[in-house]
């Protein structure tokens, strides 16, 4: 089965419900699997439940089938995703424009190769849908 990873923010911003939106819609596409990450950092303190995602989740959208709620600690949001992209062997990755930049300027610091689709690609074997503003 397909497998589809969508990080997202809780509370749900415009953002998020957007990049939400759109791998639902993926997925429906698909059959696939959806996994729906929130990273609580560390060094934030507030800590969100997969019980409190879900609801959020399904009072945007409705309920989802074959979903995955998961939530994950870090000190890197980016990093903590990167990880469960590959932790899931996901096949479809579906970021927003802003999630873009900032791994953009992760890897800038690791590699000298600002191509984040490329990379994703050939470090992840994922496809990378991004998804802009409305």
């Amino acid at each position: 089965m397909t497998r589809v990873v969508v990080p997202v923010r809780y509370p749900l911003t415009d953002h998020s419900k957007r990049t939400l939106t759109e791998a639902v819609r993926i997925a429906d596409e698909r059959d696939a699997a959806l996994t729906i990450l929130h990273v609580n950092l560390y060094h934030q303190g507030r800590h969100v439940s997969r019980a409190a995602l879900k609801r959020a989740v399904e009072t945007e959208v409705g309920r989802v089938e074959h979903a995955r709620y998961v939530v994950r600690e870090g000190f890197l949001v980016e990093e903590t995703i990167l990880e469960e992209v590959a932790a899931e062997e996901a096949d479809v990755v579906v970021i927003g424009h802003k999630q873009v930049g900032r791994w953009r300027q992760m890897l800038q610091k690791l590699t000298s190769n600002p191509d984040i689709d490329g990379y994703l690609r050939e470090k992840l074997d994922a496809e990378v849908v991004t998804v802009g503003k409305a």
